[in-house]
């Protein structure tokens, strides 16, 4: 079986593939003795979320001040000052 690569890097899989391997979204990517090896991963929501906010370079503590804040507003106090 072929797949192209096409201008923008992108593969489409062949279905048979994707058959075989069953139903994800997201893929571990490696080189491997001049190989591209693709191993499925089922990210849970969770770990969408925690990736994301390391991607965003947010910590625990920025989560916590945001909740903090938003319930603030809901409530319609003012915000705290720091």
């Amino acid at each position: 079986m072929l797949a192209k690569l096409t201008s923008k890097n992108q593969l489409t899989l062949p279905k048979s593939v994707t058959t075989i391997i069953g139903a994800t979204e997201y893929f571990d990517v490696e080189a491997r003795d001049g190989r591209i090896v693709l191993t499925p991963v089922r990210i849970q929501r969770g770990d969408a979320v925690r990736a994301k906010l390391a991607e965003l370079g947010l910590h625990k503590q920025d989560t916590a001040d945001a909740v903090e804040w938003a319930r603030r507003a809901a409530a319609g106090k003012p915000a705290r000052k720091k």
